[in-house]
């Protein structure tokens, strides 16, 4: 039997002969009459080895294993067997791809239904196992004592807190610019959530997706994190704050727990509740407060170890004000009428715990918890009731104490004098000794609080600069006086025109002599600013310190760049804390290597065990390679230890020690101070011990004078203070020496013939280079006023990081005393 032609129908199939739907003939056939039974075939086989085909596929027909395929049931190889031809290669990649996809979405299926499920099966796992903190409880745990130790392990004192033994106030007596303002500031929608804001986790969520930096917890969240004293940036600790939040919200109202929150949480300052804050930042009961004084409070709830910080908290405070008059909670005309409502001094605030001097190491103390990252805050470690071992040394205190008291009040100086003294052990960066000023806790610091001009006593970084670019105390430059630079309106000049040293004259001789102009040469036409920037920071002296109203970067120029050439001098952009001179010092007296200073030796908690131990780490200042560091600041101390004895300062007994005068000089605007001194300095070490003293005026612009009226220059006021602390702190320990150092580049050895006779004439800091100087304040400025003073820029237009003013000529009245 011949095939059937294209597109005919096969016997007995669909519409074909004997097929259904066609009858015996199919649509639009005639019928066949039915044959006899006799005359039907008894079989439709094939002939005998004849292959059977596969009919052609139509667009509208489709077998049913076919469907079967298509729905997955079985894979390519097991439908099509040996006798039934292949996919094409396009079939195939098609029915991959049909499975792949259906594959994912039931993936995407099975893991969206796990991300609905999957949370609500762990809370209801995890609800009856946690429970929220009770206020009562967390109250009674708080407002521990702190106390401090010195290095020796002998008490100091002891730290309590505001508020201590308060009572629990009730959710009526709390006022409602009390309520708002901590709403504002920390969950505006609470009263609208069920112990979480939902939207606020979204947010966050999408904020840290991409890059930024966002928490999402509502007040209540807020508390439970508070309470528990759990801040670590983990799933777990999250996942299990929301369930303790959300059956807390269940279990009590939204009254109950905004009242539970203003009594526990902590504000700053050390206060733990909203009472205490309420006294510590203005003296007055909750109901007296303002709403602008109660936004200013709450402002300090999310960061309170900046409450001192004014930039901070007037930024805080006005995004407070602006959430409460957001919420209608103020009008629009009391929100204009505002201004940052400055807080009581911290000093008058505070518990005394000591006076005199040693209370601002409390403060000092407090502070370094966060900035030397112990991992232990303020906050916690008032709930804890820690035990702090600091780094000072009690002899040492003293004797700095002493030596303070010898030269300004028994030596009869003048009261508008101020002073500061910082020693520093260079083998490990503990602070030995502090004295940041004489009110005690909470008053202006001099050490860390001010920034001032550091005269002459900044040229032993201009030296490290150029011993790194292959000079030496050989090296010689035009020291003659005046000197007129390209660029330079005004000359420069060494203090009485010195012209002793000459065109060629050593670096040696010129530090010796604190000789301008070949310093102001060195860095200028030589070395480049950048490289000395660069030599003083890796000395100590740090990039940015918070210090008044915010950060400021040091060292920089008006356009945020580099400095001009008066920094090689101490002059124009080089302002610095007298704290980190100390610490600079003590790079060159630990031979290269740098230490940050710190506070903080150890806490411990009450069971005694430790909480925090300070990690000794070691940086090569000045090269990689330690050997080159090293050999850098022994060159350094080779020329500076010769100015102690020539500026008749010497250590007591022979003992080694080195170190550099500093001044810097009011500018003709100032008067009839013009030409006179108004911050001297005297910076040294000796192989175990840094030291830096200050000496000026809260309003800087002011000469500073001795009790005979005579210009004070660094070997006087400070130089004396300096001996005196030094002879007193070493007394009975080892009369240590200093290593002998390599020479680098072109050296010039000590010779009795290069410190020049007591006689010689002052040497100077630089006139001024640039611009006119207007001179700088020590105290902090009212807010709201026209920015002056040392903690803000020069009128000249020095933009806020920095706060510097022009370089005068220097002191000197021993030889190298600039």
């Amino acid at each position: 039997m011949a095939p059937p032609p294209p597109g005919g129908r096969r016997p007995g199939g669909p519409n074909g002969p004997g097929g259904p739907q066609g009858g015996p003939g199919g649509p639009g056939r005639p019928v066949v009459p039915p044959r006899s039974p006799g005359e039907e075939r008894t079989t439709q086989l094939p002939p005998v080895n004849r292959p059977t085909q596969r009919e052609p596929d139509l667009l509208t027909h489709r077998e049913p294993e076919d469907e079967f395929l298509l729905a997955g049931g079985m894979d390519d190889d097991d439908y099509y067997d040996d006798d039934e031809p292949e996919l094409t290669e396009e079939e195939e990649r098609r029915l991959r791809k049909k499975k792949i996809w259906k594959r994912i979405r039931i993936g995407a299926f099975v893991a969206l239904g796990l991300m609905i499920l999957g949370p609500v099966i762990a809370v209801a796992v995890a609800y009856p196992l946690v429970d929220w903190p009770k206020p009562e409880q967390i109250a009674a745990e708080q407002n521990k004592t702190i106390t401090l130790q010195y290095a020796d392990g002998s008490e100091m004192t002891k730290i309590t807190a505001p508020g201590e033994n308060r009572t629990m106030l009730t959710y009526e007596e709390i006022p409602d610019n009390v309520k708002h303002a901590v709403l504002a500031a920390e969950d505006k929608n609470f009263y609208d959530n069920p112990g979480f804001d939902y939207r606020a986790i979204i947010r966050a969520v999408w904020i840290q997706a991409t890059g930024g930096n966002s928490g999402g917890s509502g007040l209540t969240q807020q508390y439970i994190k508070k309470a528990t004293r759990n801040e670590e940036a983990t799933l777990t600790r999250k996942f299990t704050e929301l369930v303790k939040a959300y059956k807390m919200s269940n279990e009590s109202d939204h009254n109950t727990i905004l009242t539970a929150y203003l009594n526990t949480v902590y504000f700053g300052r050390g206060a733990n509740g909203f009472k205490a804050a309420a006294q510590v930042y203005y003296k007055k009961e909750m109901k007296d407060l303002t709403p602008s004084e109660a936004a200013l409070i709450a402002a300090m709830i999310q960061t309170p170890s900046w409450s001192e910080d004014k930039e901070h908290s007037q930024k805080q405070w006005k995004y407070v004000m602006g959430q409460m008059l957001q919420k209608n909670w103020i009008d629009q005309a009391y929100y204009d009428s505002q201004e940052w409502p400055k807080p009581l001094p911290f000093a008058e605030t505070q518990p005394k715990s000591l006076d005199g001097p040693r209370g601002l190491i409390v403060d000092q103390v407090q502070q370094a918890l966060d900035e030397e990252k112990t991992d232990v805050t303020f906050e916690q470690a008032q709930k804890t009731g820690v035990t702090i071992q600091t780094t000072i040394d009690p002899k040492m205190q003293t004797a700095a104490e002493e030596a303070v008291d010898e030269v300004m009040i028994k030596g009869g100086q003048p009261e508008a004098l101020k002073t500061s003294l910082t020693a520093i052990d260079p083998a490990t960066g503990a602070v030995r000794a502090y004295w940041g000023g004489r009110d005690g806790r909470g008053s202006f610091d001099y050490a860390k609080g001010t920034l001032q001009e550091p005269g002459s006593s900044f040229k032993p970084f201009d030296l490290v600069a150029a011993l790194q670019n292959g000079r030496g105390l050989g090296t010689t430059y035009d020291g003659t006086s005046p000197r007129r630079f390209p660029g330079v309106p005004n000359p420069i000049k060494n203090s009485g025109n010195d012209n002793s040293c000459g065109k060629e004259c050593p670096v040696r001789t010129a530090m010796i002599k604190s000789l301008n102009t070949v310093f102001y040469d060195m860095v200028l036409n030589d070395i480049g600013i950048r490289p000395t920037v660069k030599a003083a920071h890796q000395a100590g002296i740090p990039e940015q310190v918070n210090i008044g109203n915010g950060p400021k970067k040091l060292l920089v120029g008006e356009d945020g760049g580099n400095p001009n050439a008066g920094i090689a001098l101490g002059g124009d952009q080089a302002v610095v804390r007298p704290f980190d001179m100390a610490s600079a010092y003590a790079t060159f007296a630990a031979r290269g290597v740098y230490r940050a200073p710190f506070f903080i030796v150890k806490i411990t908690g009450p069971d005694g065990g430790v909480l925090y131990q300070h990690a000794d780490k070691p940086i090569s200042a000045f090269d990689p390679d330690q050997t080159k560091s090293q050999d850098i600041a022994d060159n350094v101390t080779d020329v500076l230890k010769e100015i102690p004895k020539s500026s008749s300062i010497p250590c007591a007994g022979g003992r080694d020690c080195a170190g550099k005068t500093g001044t810097h000089e009011l500018s003709e605007s100032a008067g009839q101070g013009a030409g006179l001194n108004s911050k001297a300095w005297m910076v040294g070490y000796t192989p175990s011990l840094s030291a830096s003293v200050w000496v000026g005026r809260n309003e800087g612009n002011l000469p500073i004078r001795d009790k005979s009226g005579a210009n004070i220059f660094g070997s006087g006021v400070p130089g004396k203070i300096w001996q005196a602390f030094m002879n007193k702190a070493l007394a009975g320990t080892q009369m240590e020496k200093f290593p002998k150092a390599k020479p680098l580049g072109p050296y010039n050895p000590p010779s009795k013939s290069n410190p020049p006779s007591s006689s010689q004439a002052p040497s100077s800091e630089p006139q001024r280079s640039t611009e006119p100087t207007r001179p700088s304040q020590t105290r902090p400025t009212e807010p709201e006023e026209p920015c002056q003073g040392f903690l803000c820029p020069n009128p000249t237009g020095v933009p806020k990081p920095s706060t510097s003013t022009k370089p005068g000529p220097g002191d000197g009245r021993n030889p190298g005393d600039t």
